[in-house]
């Protein structure tokens, strides 16, 4: 008999979602450890500099139907990094949650299970990991996929405009960009959204303001 697969967990928690058009909502949320980007401005660096723990996908689907909430997120670190998600994606769907993927795009989406709702990251050249974008991820995405651009400058900002245009991002209906906000103040990208009339939607970490004092299991 084959050993059960495992994954490298960072937290397990339940929470509200700060992000992504599911803001607002109740969320259980599976963070796997280990990252290979190394944004500047990381909020979660405790994913790749601590050691996670290893839970087999049974425990962690014991963990969510601890829960009637539907809406599970797997996140990271960069949860694309261990291939056995894809495995625990295919059972959370089949246990009929709604699944949500967050990713930060520099490994490729073809494997991804049909049914996951991804919600992709662009980094933006601020970040110091703007060159790691898989090439053929903006064309996997659907229309109920989602994109991240975190912007800590105009220049980000111009750059996420081109990339927008480059790629016919517009043909996705969700597009978020979301402020470094001790880099760049939301009032000052929202009048410049405003300006542009860009078809993409500000987004501010609900989850920073409901509970600013944690770092951690939000």
């Amino acid at each position: 008999m084959r050993d059960e697969p495992t994954l490298e967990i960072s937290e397990l928690f339940y929470s509200i979602q700060g992000e992504s058009t599911f803001a607002g909502q109740p969320c259980l949320f599976i963070r796997l450890s280990g990252c290979n980007l190394r944004c500047n401005y990381c909020d979660a660096h405790y994913t790749y500099e601590e050691p996670g723990r290893k839970m087999q996908i049974s425990e962690l689907l014991d963990f969510v139907k601890n829960h009637t909430v539907p809406l599970v997120e797997i996140t990271g670190g960069e949860p694309l990094m261990q291939p056995e998600v894809n495995q625990l994606m295919v059972s959370l769907l089949a246990e009929g949650r709604t699944v949500l993927l967050e990713t930060n795009g520099s490994i490729s989406l073809a494997k991804v299970p049909a049914g996951v709702i991804k919600i992709m990251d662009i980094k933006c050249p601020d970040s110091g990991m703007h060159e790691h974008l898989a090439p053929d991820n903006p064309a996997l995405l659907n229309k109920d996929d989602e994109i991240k651009f975190v912007l800590s400058s105009r220049k980000d900002y111009d750059w996420a405009k081109e990339i927008i245009r480059t790629h016919k991002l517009n043909r996705l209906k969700n597009l978020h960009f979301s402020p470094v906000v001790d880099r760049l103040p939301p009032a000052t990208l929202a009048d410049w959204i405003m300006a542009d009339q860009l078809p993409v939607r500000i987004q501010l970490q609900l989850h920073t303001i409901l509970w600013p004092e944690l770092k951690r299991g939000v």
